[in-house]
């Protein structure tokens, strides 16, 4: 009985020893930890004492898990943005320094998914599967690591690709009025590059939920969501989402572009962006300037859009492009913040209200639109076909402008109008409809040959959508040359013309409806009645003058 008892206790002596040895070497080491107290608490702001080591745009932890940025650092105080619900914070409330900047998920694991600028999941799919995270603000890349913009990216959309091409890389603002179609260029844009191998990236700020909820419908319904990322930020979040989120969305597509893919981003829209940022401003007390922003308003989007570019091979030829959209009142273009944004990108769409009213959708006014890439990033099959378009339509506009005065104007100016007018019917499109690069080859080259000079007004979208559709025709070999750098051969040219024109023979008006295919030309015609003296009949011209 003894032999198990010395056992036992020789081992709980060796075990003891252990213990006394390892407490003996343990030295306790404290970590100092900042804590801070909330002096404050505003709409999406917070005031914080007792943080006297924190940096600008530090991470802060307040009760309840809510995040915010250290955006003003004061001697006394620091200003805090919010970034998410804050109704429980109350004044004596502990904060914590997190040590690190704000960084948001990134990866693969984010296509498909509708997420917060915090990388939370808002489509009920369950956490986001992503491992690596990257700080939403970082410099963009240096000039010698950048390769110039050479290769087109297709939106679909005809007035676009033709008049206004955009480039892989390229910076191009949206603006217009209210309800114009803005978000629905981006869209058609997302959707046009499925089987392209470009990703998307949409970032709605401070947009309704309907808005949102019918995008991502869109989507979804189109099989886009396979290639894209949806952060979100609606209009009742608090503006410290709204003023992280296209920078979140900007790290996102970037970790595609660093991986040698290019990458589509919308940001929709800048204007809540900015309004969100002057709002913050002016609750931390930040000197207002011209329409209320703070003074560093340019700078916000300047850093921002500076990050969409396109890579050199040697870092793996990624490209990333932005779509930005900014919001114009009354067609106000030289405002504030538009005029911003058109300093900062490389061309912008505009969209007019008085074409939307028209019906001519989408409401590109092409003489206020400029792609500053332009024709370097387009194909050479589009610079054939499309030179003079622009131009010819450019005309057009101002003839029938000066003829709605009542003015003569001889044949060649009619000719002119009828065909201005052919074109703006051929550049119609509807929602969420994106045209084949062979299809639009197909009616850009009908156009220019002025095959649809015959066809009647009231024709002419069957005529173009006949024209598509004949398209498909096209022989294999002559669309690769289409989508290829090399220049449309007069061989490639006549096969496409003939095509086109077979399929506009059934358009043809019968010989004798002249009148029947030009009805906009009889009101000039009524409008310049000859003028003849009028003489009663039996009366003659002069009266003889009675003699004296």
């Amino acid at each position: 009985m003894s032999a198990p008892a010395d056992s036992l206790k020789n081992g709980f002596d060796r075990a003891f020893a252990v213990l006394s040895r390892g407490r003996e070497t343990f030295t306790p080491r404290l970590k100092p930890q900042e804590v801070g107290t909330i002096t404050g608490v505003g709409t999406g702001i917070a005031r914080v004492s007792g943080l006297p080591g924190v940096g600008f745009d530090e991470l802060v932890m307040f009760p309840g898990d809510v995040f915010g940025i250290a955006f003003n650092v004061d001697p006394a105080e620091i200003g805090v943005v919010l970034l998410g619900e804050y109704w429980h914070l109350n004044t004596g409330d502990e904060v914590r320094r997190t040590g690190r900047v704000m960084d948001v998920t990134v990866g693969d694991g984010l296509l498909g998914r509708v997420i917060d600028p915090l990388g939370r999941p808002l489509d009920g799919k369950g956490p986001v599967a992503a491992s690596r995270r990257l700080p939403i603000e970082r410099p963009a890349a240096p000039i010698m690591d950048r390769a110039p913009v050479t290769v087109p990216l297709q939106t679909g959309i005809k007035v676009i690709d033709a008049l206004i091409p955009i480039g892989r890389g390229q910076r191009e603002l949206i603006l217009g009025d209210r309800q114009t179609g803005k978000t629905a260029i981006a869209v058609d844009t997302i959707l046009n590059q499925r089987g392209k191998d470009v990703l998307c990236v949409y970032c709605a700020i401070g947009q309704r939920g309907a808005a949102i909820a019918k995008a991502v419908a869109t989507f979804r319904q189109k099989d886009a969501m396979t290639y894209t990322v949806v952060v979100v930020t609606e209009g009742n979040d608090p503006p410290g989402l709204a003023y992280i989120a296209p920078y979140a969305a900007t790290s996102i597509a970037e970790s595609f572009m660093e991986a040698g893919r290019d990458v589509l981003i919308v940001y929709d829209d800048l204007t809540h962006h900015a309004r969100a940022y002057r709002e913050l401003s002016l609750l931390l007390r930040r000197p207002p300037g011209r329409e209320a922003f703070p003074g560093d308003i340019f700078y916000i989007h300047s850093r921002l859009l500076e990050r969409a570019t396109h890579l050199r091979k040697e870092l793996g030829g990624g490209s990333l492009t932005a779509l930005p959209i900014i919001e114009t009142e009354a067609q106000n273009i030289s405002a504030y913040i538009p005029t911003n944004l058109i300093s900062i990108t490389d061309g912008q769409i505009y969209l007019s209200p008085s074409l939307f009213e028209l019906g001519v959708l989408p409401a590109v006014d092409v003489g206020k639109s400029v792609s500053r890439v332009g024709g370097k990033a387009q194909r050479a099959a589009y610079r054939a076909v499309a030179g003079d378009l622009k131009l010819a339509y450019a005309q057009f506009e101002e003839l029938e402008t000066f003829a709605r005065f009542g003015a003569r104007l001889d044949e060649d100016n009619r000719q002119v109008i009828a065909h201005g007018r052919r074109i703006r019917a051929s550049l119609k499109q509807p929602e969420f409809a994106p045209v084949s690069m062979p299809a639009q080859i197909a009616v850009l080259l009908a156009l220019t040959t002025k095959l649809f000079d015959d066809v009647p007004l009231d024709r002419m979208p069957d005529a173009e959508q006949a024209v598509r559709k004949a398209a498909a025709e096209i022989p294999a070999k002559v669309s690769e040359r289409l989508d290829s750098a090399d220049t449309l051969s007069d061989a490639d040219r006549e096969t496409i013309i003939e095509i086109a024109r077979q399929a506009l023979e059934a358009f043809s008006p019968e010989e004798g409806s002249k009148s029947e295919a030009e009805p906009e030309q009889e009101p000039q015609k009524q409008s310049k009645p000859e003028i003849k003296p009028q003489t009663k009949p039996g009366k003659p011209k002069t009266a003889p003058r009675e003699p004296s």
